[in-house]
C-alpha cells in the first residue's frame, strides 16, 4: 500500500514539473512575442495557457483520490496540500502570460516607444525563479526556496526603475501615454509572475518544516 502511494506521489511530482516547465516557457513565449512584434505567436500563448490549465486540473484530480484513497498522515498530507497551492500559483502565472500578449495583440504593429530591456529581463527572472522554486520542491531544500525571494527584490528593483523611466517619458511626450501604459501593465504583470514564484517557495518551506514564513 505503501509503495503504491510512493509511486503515485511520484507521478504527481513529474506532472508538476511539467506544469513548471509550461509555465516557464509560457512567459519567455509572451514576452518574445511582445519583442518579436510576433502577433501569431502571442496568439499562440492563449493555447498553451488552455494546456496549463488541463494539467492543472488533472494533478488537482489526482490529488484529490491520493487524498481520498490513501488518507495520507502528517508531512504527506503536507506535501499533497502544497501540491494543490502549488498549482494554483502556476496557473495563474499562466493567466498574467496571456495578459502579456493580449497587450502584445494590442500594440499591433505600431513602433514601439523604447528599446526593450528591462521586460525581457524581468520575464527571464521570473523563469528562474519559477525553476528555482520547483527544484526546491524537488529537493526539499529550504535555502533554496528561500533564495527566490532575492531574485523577487531584484525583480521589483527592474519594475520601479521600468515605473518611473515611463512615467517621465509619458510626461515629455503625452502622445505616447497608451502604449506606455500598456509596457507598465506588462511590467506588473512579469512582478505579480515573480510573487507568484516567491508564494511558492514560501509553500516548500511549509512543506518541509510545518512553519509559516514569509521570505519576500
Amino acid at each position: 500500500m505503501r509503495e503504491r502511494f510512493i509511486n503515485q506521489l511520484r507521478e504527481l511530482n513529474i506532472k508538476l514539473l511539467r506544469m513548471g516547465s509550461m509555465v516557464e516557457n509560457i512567459i519567455e513565449v509572451s514576452v518574445q512575442s511582445l519583442v518579436n512584434k510576433d502577433l501569431d505567436m502571442a496568439r499562440k500563448v492563449y493555447e498553451l495557457d488552455d494546456e496549463i490549465d488541463e494539467l492543472e486540473l488533472k494533478i488537482e484530480n489526482d490529488c484529490m483520490q491520493l487524498l481520498a484513497l490513501q488518507q495520507p498522515m502528517a508531512k504527506d498530507l503536507r506535501t499533497i496540500g502544497t501540491i494543490l497551492k502549488i498549482i494554483t500559483d502556476l496557473e495563474r502565472m499562466g493567466d498574467h502570460a496571456v495578459n502579456i500578449a493580449k497587450i502584445t495583440i494590442k500594440i499591433g504593429n505600431a513602433p514601439l516607444i523604447k528599446p526593450l530591456i528591462d521586460i525581457p529581463r524581468m520575464a527571464k527572472l521570473a523563469e528562474d525563479m519559477v525553476s528555482k522554486s520547483l527544484d526546491a520542491f524537488m529537493k526539499e531544500d529550504v535555502e533554496l526556496a528561500k533564495e527566490v525571494a532575492f531574485e523577487d527584490e531584484a525583480v521589483d528593483e527592474i519594475y520601479e526603475d521600468i515605473y518611473m523611466e515611463l512615467i517621465e517619458m509619458m510626461i515629455e511626450k503625452p502622445e505616447i501615454i497608451q502604449q506606455a501604459t500598456y509596457l507598465l501593465f506588462i511590467g506588473r504583470y512579469l512582478e505579480r509572475i515573480a510573487d507568484h514564484a516567491t508564494n511558492v517557495g514560501e509553500r516548500i518551506i511549509y512543506m518541509v518544516t510545518g512553519e509559516r514564513v514569509e521570505i519576500n
